[in-house]
């Protein structure tokens, strides 16, 4: 009872309020730097009208005010206990259509190829426990057009790294077969409430308008690149064998001309996808 008395009281959640209302099992943890949000804004390229914004993780709705400027959008919020506050503090947003706010888990409402019925942009402070998840699911839903999100830093490095980088990964090769993924700035943890273990990045993924033409198996992308990194240290050849047996990962290798001693990490994106035609 004393979170609702909070909520709808009217005035501004106080700092030891928002601590008491995050819940660690949503991993909540609310983004209040106004710089940070600020920036966040800006670093969403210019779109189509038609094009609606969708946000994961509505919170206590910071980001989304902001969003508001940028025109109609549609949030996501698992918390049932905050929606009272929000539908409250966005009443005129929500009236008027500028505001959806769908209540729920979004990963059930995601069950199909794509999250909504018509082209959208992903812009969200990404709960952690699911953050890698989602960015999987934006690339692989042809309506994504694309996404600037907030994740674990570490996770930002993986699906931004080039090939070559220490941090290039099966994550990576996902983005770069939809667009080009870039790692805008790093957060640290006093930007929320309450403070996360970890730093945080936020990075944009912008498609390409080939990758909408183009067709591609996820399941056995994905089942390839599981195979490849299984051990990063060690070589192409022996962790594809491990899968699809040595004779036929040496076969693939040498009819696209890879030397099989190369690790995983300095194969690029390209010839990851040549692999998958042959294997």
């Amino acid at each position: 009872m004393l979170q609702f008395g909070i909520l709808f009281s009217g005035r501004k959640i106080k700092v030891e309020q928002k601590q008491n209302l995050a819940k660690k099992h949503f991993g909540q943890n609310f983004l209040s730097d106004e710089s940070v949000l600020e920036r966040i804004i800006q670093s969403i390229p210019k779109r189509d009208k038609e094009v609606e914004l969708v946000e994961i993780g509505t919170g206590l709705g910071d980001l989304t005010n902001k969003l508001l400027s940028l025109g109609n959008i549609t949030t996501y919020e698992v918390d049932k206990d905050l929606i009272p506050y929000l539908q409250k503090h966005f009443k005129t947003a929500l009236d008027c259509g500028q505001l959806n706010l769908e209540i729920g888990d979004v990963l059930e409402r995601w069950e199909g190829i794509s999250l909504r019925e018509k082209p959208y942009f992903l812009v969200s402070n990404l709960p952690y426990y699911i953050a890698t998840l989602l960015v999987i699911k934006a690339i692989k839903d042809p309506l994504a057009l694309g996404c600037v999100v907030m994740t674990q830093k570490e996770v930002a490095l993986k699906f931004c790294a080039q090939c070559g980088q220490s941090d290039f990964s099966a994550l990576s090769v996902l983005a770069q077969s939809v667009g080009e993924a870039k790692l805008l700035f790093c957060v640290p943890p006093s930007a929320f409430i309450p403070p996360p273990k970890v730093t945080s990045a936020v990075f944009l993924l912008e498609k390409s308008v080939a990758s909408s033409q183009t067709t591609i198996d996820w399941d056995a992308l994905e089942e390839l690149l599981k195979a490849a990194f299984s051990a990063p240290r060690k070589t192409i050849l022996n962790n594809l064998s491990k899968v699809y047996g040595k004779e036929r990962a040496q076969n693939a290798l040498a009819l696209l001309e890879m030397s099989p001693t190369k690790r995983p990490h300095e194969i690029d994106t390209t010839n990851y996808h040549r692999l998958l035609k042959i294997l």
